[in-house]
């Protein structure tokens, strides 16, 4: 069984005001003379369920194609992270580590709607990083379209990832996932020069 955990890409779509809006239209369309429909897309590279490279929060940071793609495969545990402070705290996930595995994802919210804007989405402290790195997580996913607030200019949480060199995935979608373990995929695409990429992440049942 595959549980899809992404957000849906099409106009309707929405991101922080800085972002490229999401943008598709057809150059071909099937007719005489023409075999095939072809499209095109124009979108923010954090548009929908996304990587974070290093490069979105270090100048010195990889790119998306320098990224192990190691971390983005293998077993994750789905934490429930709901309540209604503006950031989920360390205390809020401390009791649901044990053995965790090098992958959290947590839901922080009833439910989410990627085509509404929320400026006021929760975000994580610093300190849930801190907490994830000591247990070993090397990747740590949120339903939320940042690990820091839209207005935080200073990015505590991305800076905590950076120093301890972990990963990022963001606009995840659990409301639909029991808290448990399962397997993660969530490939990026291969950018060379980008600082995140779209994923298809999914889920599956651990054997």
């Amino acid at each position: 069984m595959i549980i899809d955990i992404s957000q849906p890409l099409g106009p309707a779509i929405q991101g922080f005001p800085i972002d490229t809006p999401y943008a598709e239209k057809f150059v071909a369309r099937i007719a005489p003379g023409v075999p095939v429909n072809v499209s095109a897309i124009t979108f923010s590279a954090h548009c929908g369920t996304h990587v974070d490279a290093p490069l979105h929060y270090d100048d010195k940071g990889k790119t998306v194609s320098q990224m192990d793609l190691d971390v983005f495969i293998g077993p994750a545990r789905v934490i429930d992270a709901r309540g209604s402070t503006p950031l989920v705290m360390a205390d809020d996930i401390r009791s649901h580590l044990k053995n965790t595995p090098p992958r959290v994802l947590l839901r922080m919210a009833e439910s989410t709607n990627p085509n509404l804007w929320n400026p006021q989405f929760r975000a994580i402290h610093a300190n849930v990083i801190d907490l994830l790195h000591e247990h070993g997580v090397k990747l740590i996913g949120v339903e939320s379209p940042s690990v820091d607030p839209e207005t935080s200019k200073d990015l505590p949480a991305h800076m905590a990832v950076n120093a301890h060199d972990m990963r990022i995935l963001e606009n995840l979608v659990l409301s639909h996932v029991k808290q448990g373990d399962y397997e993660l995929i969530a490939l990026p695409l291969k950018f060379e020069n980008l600082d995140a990429s779209p994923v298809r992440a999914v889920l599956r049942p651990l054997r």
